[in-house]
């Protein structure tokens, strides 16, 4: 292989490119032949290689996602009759051309008891922190990685919570309902059962009263400072020139409980650490108990400013399975319009919100963020109206909308003098649409653009080139305000997107104040599809919102699935696998979600070296990060 000429591939199909590339590895690449998977099996031995050839001679350039699963037996003495589940652990890794297109999907297997894959952060930087969760989480290591630690959980926390042998201390079933809940009807908090001090387990051998933790020394040294952290607790003098600094979890710049570790030089960072997984609850463990429907709030509680956008990505991953099915029916045209209409607008509350945050970060408490609140709340008022809830929406399902949107927003006088809302739905929309959001976008252009305190905080801190961006596998505004113009809707359109017009915006300076003005052009392309949305709102009125019937917890076909959508703050994917019975399950045996908020802080460390301390605030406020969805 090493002597061989490769052609330049990067203009064949998907299909094509599986074929040349199992005749380049005869030996190392296979088709995935188990029923309801695709792509390729690659032998982990080779798999560097393959990696390297996919990316340099097939264009595939972006790493979009990285994860393991466990086909290990959860209960071994009931043990599971499929051959799926045999035992081993697999990688499974999703990347795509910067040019669109749809994925390449490769995998590779390791044995459950002594799991190893080779590290492809040589390949592509982006797999940095994906790896480290899946050695985190499921026990596997990567020889070649060069910071291959834990990265949601402690260093003492016991066992790689999951895989499907680990148990948590308050286990009862493997999957819900519980039989203690269910049917009888006998349901109980957790705490109840599980007295404070019992609801954690430690190791066998684990003195709770002798405990030294070094996993503060084990973090800074796995940084390769040049400074001892021992040296620092006592009362002799710092031994060295550069300055080890904290910033965060518990400071009101961070965005929440995210921490930074920073070596300075004088005022100039030399590196940066991101520390995170305080916020951390193991949301796919969660996903994994649930059934596949009970999944669907709990994806509200990612990034809850964009809870309808994640209900839709999780909708098209389940969906993507039941397409497997006999009886499948794809959601009407009605509900994809009403599903487009909230995602757009999710778009333009998610943006507001982020430019007013970081006229926070730089500075400008507050007075910005409640000009962009304001205009934000108007979106929300339609929200609740339609779904019940302002931020947790819980309104996608599988084949539609929970409801349709109503003919009039009303609420109810809760006091005496209570001004009660009460308009016609479309009269209220074609006003926010056509009116109202633009104004509030182009005041905030007015506002803040031209501004010098901006310009001067933002023009060339935090840049990131965008052969960069690729690499660190960097997605939504943060990609292409480095120049990419590489946006989920138009590479690998989704629902109705293919018959809608509207540009994919970029900007060419990969600095701060080209993501505030990438969000700016981002808000006036929604309000653009939206226009569109409206006169077919209009057009499907009294159309079904839903096809099919309506299945509570349905059965799910088995197979596996990746579903994306372009999430306000980049890729959201969801890999989910129905296994374990073939006849279809209720519950997912993996579910993964590909955070654009966890992803896109790999290269966080990359844009704030040789900045200023105050600057570092403002590049992580340019990433736009929400905690519940980095930690999970």
């Amino acid at each position: 292989m090493t002597d061989q000429v490769i052609p330049n591939l990067k203009d064949t199909d998907i299909d094509g490119a599986v074929e040349a590339l199992k005749d380049m590895f005869p030996d190392a690449v296979s088709d995935d032949t188990r029923e309801g998977y695709s792509g390729v099996m690659v032998d982990k031995s080779r798999l560097v290689e393959v990696a390297r050839t996919l990316r340099d001679h097939f264009g595939f350039d972006y790493l979009s996602s990285a994860t393991a699963v466990d086909y290990g037996q959860p209960v071994p003495d009931d043990p599971i009759d499929d051959p799926v589940i045999d035992g081993s652990m697999e990688m499974v890794y999703h990347a795509y051309r910067t040019s669109g297109g749809p994925a390449m999907c490769f995998k590779t297997k390791t044995d459950r008891d002594q799991a190893e894959v080779p590290s492809l952060i040589g390949v592509w930087r982006g797999a940095d922190f994906q790896e480290r969760e899946a050695f985190d989480l499921f026990g596997i290591r990567f020889p070649g990685h060069p910071n291959l630690k834990r990265i949601l959980l402690w260093d003492g926390f016991q066992g790689h919570p999951m895989r499907k042998d680990w148990k948590e201390a308050y286990y009862e079933d493997e999957q819900k309902p519980f039989g203690s809940r269910w049917p009888g009807g006998h349901v109980h908090r957790a705490e109840e059962k599980n007295a404070y001090g019992k609801n954690v387990q430690y190791p066998a051998d684990f003195d709770l009263g002798k405990l030294t933790d070094v996993s503060e020394e084990r973090l800074y040294a796995g940084m390769g400072l040049g400074v001892n952290v021992e040296d620092l607790s006592d009362n002799t003098a710092l031994k060295t020139d550069r300055l080890v600094v904290n910033l965060g979890p518990h400071h009101p710049s961070t965005h929440g409980v995210f921490r930074m570790i920073i070596t300075l030089d004088g005022e100039t960072i030399d590196e940066l650490e991101p520390v995170m997984g305080y916020l951390h609850r193991n949301h796919e463990k969660i996903g994994e108990r649930n059934t596949f429907l009970h999944n669907m709030p709990f994806t509200d509680r990612l990034d809850y400013i964009s809870s309808m956008s994640n209900n839709l990505g999780y909708a098209m991953a389940v969906e993507g399975l039941l397409e497997n099915g006999k009886r499948y029916s794809p959601p009407t045209y009605r509900a994809e319009v009403i599903r487009v209409l909230m995602a757009e607008l999710t778009r333009i509350t998610n943006h507001l919100w982020a430019i007013g945050f970081l006229l926070n970060d730089l500075g400008a408490f507050f007075t910005p963020a409640l000009y962009a609140i304001a205009e934000r709340e108007k979106i929300l008022d339609f929200f609740e109206a339609t779904a019940g809830s302002r931020l947790m929406c819980n309104y996608m399902r599988f084949g539609g909308v929970a409801s349709d949107v109503p003919d009039r927003l009303t609420s109810v006088a809760n006091l005496v003098n209570d001004q009660v809302r009460d308009f016609n739905t479309m009269d209220y929309l074609t006003e926010l649409i056509n009116e109202s959001l633009p104004s509030a976008v182009d005041e905030l252009d007015e506002y803040l653009t031209d501004s010098e305190i901006i310009r001067s905080r933002t023009i060339g801190v935090g840049h990131m080139s965008a052969q960069q961006a690729i690499d660190y596998s960097a997605a939504g505004p943060l990609l292409r305000a480095s120049g990419v113009p590489y946006d989920v809707r138009r590479a690998d359109p989704y629902s109705i997107y293919p018959e809608l017009d509207f540009e994919v915006c970029t900007r060419p300076g990969g600095d701060i104040y080209d993501r505030y003005l990438i969000r700016l052009d981002e808000m006036r392309e929604s309000i653009r599809i939206l226009k569109q949305v409206l006169p077919r709102l209009e057009r499907t009125r009294g159309e079904n919102i839903f096809a099919g019937s309506k299945q509570h917890t349905p059965r799910i076909p088995i197979g596996e699935s990746y579903g994306r959508v372009e999430n306000p703050k980049g890729e959201l994917g969801y890999y989910v696998v129905s296994a374990g019975d073939k006849k279809g399950t209720q519950n997912p045996w993996r579910y993964h979600v590909r955070a654009p908020s966890f992803i896109n802080l790999t290269p966080l460390g990359l844009m704030s070296t040789g900045q200023k301390v105050a600057d570092v605030v403002a590049v992580l406020g340019s990433i736009d990060i929400v905690l519940g969805e980095t930690d999970r």
